[in-house]
């Protein structure tokens, strides 16, 4: 492997690290925007406590339903460059990324990361057969292991007494994470220039794909 597939190769991969990092930065800010009346007859007992206080309080207790949840993009993108580009996502660095949004998304650490990472070597396993094949089937593909992975991280977590998100909001992260795909997929090839290498084309370690 030349200098310059090298060169490649690691800005690629720290390009897929730092890509993760932007997307849960934005992920953890405050972009609750939902208004709060301070006077509601549920902050009126608060009697010696300060509106504002009041407020952030209420903001910090969240106890308003939630109905929909966003997407996990970071797990889109890994799927995309896992299915095109598997040498710029080794499995080191898919762990790093995955147990640090566990441990930044307060998840419990390393089992989403760990069942995220079998999903991603999976889709590397099945590249070069699907490599020819047709958008449609590598989304019915990378589906099948988001819900595969999405019931056994609940399963799991039941089996060991851990408290479950609720399922509505599971399956609606599941929903939209299915959703997301095609745009992630889009943005992987077209701005970021991650493609399925076609037939006898070399990749960043100089191998025949």
């Amino acid at each position: 492997m030349n200098d310059q597939s090298a060169a490649l190769l690691w800005a690629m991969r720290l390009a897929f690290v730092l890509l993760a990092f932007v997307i849960l930065f934005f992920h953890l800010l405050p972009l609750d925007t939902q208004p709060i009346d301070l006077f509601t007859p549920r902050l009126l007992p608060l009697e010696n406590t300060a509106p504002a206080e009041a407020r952030l309080e209420e903001l910090l207790r969240n106890e308003g339903p939630r109905r929909w949840i966003a997407p996990d993009l970071i797990f889109c993108f890994a799927c995309a460059w896992s299915f095109r580009r598997p040498e710029y996502v080794p499995a080191f660095a898919l762990a790093l990324v995955f147990l640090f949004a566990d441990l930044l998304l307060q998840r419990p650490p390393g089992l989403w990361a760990m069942l995220a990472l079998i999903g991603c070597e999976n889709l590397k396993s099945r590249a070069r057969s699907l490599r020819d094949a047709n958008f449609v089937a590598e989304w019915l593909t990378v589906g099948a292991i988001m819900i595969a992975i999405t019931l056994l991280n609940h399963i799991v977590m039941a089996l060991a007494l851990v408290e479950t998100p609720k399922l509505a909001l599971s399956l609606s992260e599941l929903g939209m994470t299915l959703l997301f795909y095609p745009l992630t997929v889009l943005i992987t090839h077209s701005l970021m220039r991650v493609r399925k290498a076609a037939p006898g084309d070399l990749d960043a370690l100089g191998q025949r794909v």
